[in-house]
């Protein structure tokens, strides 16, 4: 995500021709997005992305039963 806002902001700049940005080849500019792609495709690839969607889904599963748990303690239903 870091390199899709860098590259957002050097497109930008590029664009608008603001700084020394405005002199850089667009290679260098367009760089982050190519950087951007290739950690999304290493991400999915490695199995990172289905790693962490599942402990954000464990983590809710087990929120929910401990409030049932709680619910069923206290002796209060909805």
């Amino acid at each position: 995500m870091i390199f899709l806002g860098i590259g957002i902001v050097l497109l930008a700049l590029k664009w608008l021709e603001i700084g020394p940005v405005a002199q850089w080849s667009w290679l260098v500019v367009l760089a982050p997005f190519a950087l951007a792609a290739a950690w999304w495709v290493y991400s999915d690839w490695s199995g990172l992305t289905a790693r962490r969607q599942a402990e954000r889904d464990e983590a809710r599963k087990k929120a929910r039963v401990d409030k049932q748990r709680d619910m069923l303690r206290n002796g209060r239903r909805r």
